[in-house]
């Protein structure tokens, strides 16, 4: 060894590092609380997220799939007679025509219902009614059923996922808000002991 850097005589003194497990002196109450929130908040998106989005969607889905037995059990598509355009909604859009079918049971029925702008009279088109004679729209599908399962499930996961992220920013804030007025009133009580040490 060199004069410059002698070696140091007697034992050393011990090394302590810092594990994950120890408690930390710098750690002031709320940075622990903060550390145990967003443990909580990430077991919520964990856990949380997946079985309410699962859940909305699943739910979503049953409810179409009963509106599609329901609307196909009381819809049906029948052949109907244009008598007669009435009205033009727009140049691009369709014509609204007076219409005339029949029931199974040869019951003639009139409504109307929107055709194409190059619709004539006398034309077939065809046209979902209901039980009443009333004509309406085709029933819903069981592909319109499962898109507003999926529908349902992202919307419910952007919902976790953004109520997750308020949770989190409110309590940082509310924190820092108290750490700032813990600063505060801390340095009220140093700084007359610490200007006073530096004369003027």
């Amino acid at each position: 060894m060199s004069a410059r850097n002698p070696r140091p005589s007697g034992p050393l003194p011990p090394h302590r590092e810092h594990t994950p497990g120890t408690a930390n002196p710098l750690r002031r109450p709320s940075d622990r609380f903060e550390c145990w929130f967003g443990y909580f908040l990430l077991l919520v998106l964990t856990l949380g997220l997946p079985a309410v989005a699962l859940s909305a969607g699943q739910t979503a889905y049953q409810s179409g799939m009963r509106t599609v037995q329901t609307q196909s059990a009381e819809r049906q598509q029948v052949n109907a007679s244009v008598e007669s355009v009435t009205e033009n909604i727009g140049a691009t859009a369709k014509e609204q025509a007076r219409i005339r079918w029949a029931d199974d049971d040869g019951t003639v029925r009139t409504g109307s219902t929107p055709v194409k702008p190059d619709t004539r009279e006398g034309a077939t088109v065809q046209v979902w009614v209901t039980r009443d004679g009333d004509v309406t729209g085709p029933p819903m599908t069981k592909d319109q059923a499962v898109t507003t399962g999926w529908f349902a499930g992202g919307a419910a996961a952007v919902g976790v996922v953004s109520a997750v992220y308020v949770a989190r920013v409110g309590v940082r804030h509310t924190l820092d808000r108290r750490r700032y007025a813990q600063w505060d009133a801390e340095w009220e009580r140093v700084e007359p002991l610490w200007a006073g040490r530096f004369p003027r």
